[in-house]
């Protein structure tokens, strides 16, 4: 066998540094980035778009005391089958909660303020108060129907704690 005497000798590949994956990976996590704020700037969900522009019901009034009322079960006005709605509520007031003798609630006139909540409560039939409208409308007219009863009190806003439909 002949020896080759004309070897081409290869020269041995320069060891590549990680600075191209490094630059991938950071143009990957960038775009994916401002890929994620761009969706969020523009196509968040309505309810963060909301949430800015809605107004409190009680219209910059700050709430400055609540009443805890004791949980309502009533029947609702549905006429073809029997429905209920457990309610809890607390009425928050302009001022402080009122002391004074002889009432309930820290002087507050509870027997009113819950004959007011149960003659708007059994207006209503089931089907409207499951709606995210029907409760903003319930609110709006406890609100001014506890103003109507009891002028004193300051009545600003009420607070759902507890809200159950059975039907």
């Amino acid at each position: 066998m002949a020896e080759i005497e004309n070897a081409v000798e290869i020269p041995e590949q320069p060891k590549k540094s990680g600075k191209a994956g490094l630059f991938i990976v950071v143009a990957v996590v960038l775009v994916v980035a401002l890929g994620a704020g761009g969706w969020w700037f523009f196509l968040r969900p309505s309810s963060a778009k909301g949430a800015e522009k809605e107004k409190p019901a009680h219209e910059g009034k700050e709430v400055k005391g609540t009443i805890k009322l004791e949980n309502f079960v009533v029947n609702l006005a549905d006429t073809e089958s029997n429905a209920f709605l457990r309610l809890g509520l607390e009425i928050g007031l302009e001022k402080p909660v009122p002391k004074g003798e002889g009432k309930e609630e820290g002087g507050a006139p509870t027997a009113q303020l819950r004959d007011g909540v149960l003659a708007v409560l059994t207006s209503y039939r089931a089907a409207d108060l499951l709606t995210p409208e029907g409760k903003k409308k319930l609110k709006e007219e406890l609100v001014k129907t506890l103003k109507e009863k009891a002028p004193k009190l300051g009545v600003v806003d009420v607070y759902f704690t507890e809200f159950l439909v059975q039907r």
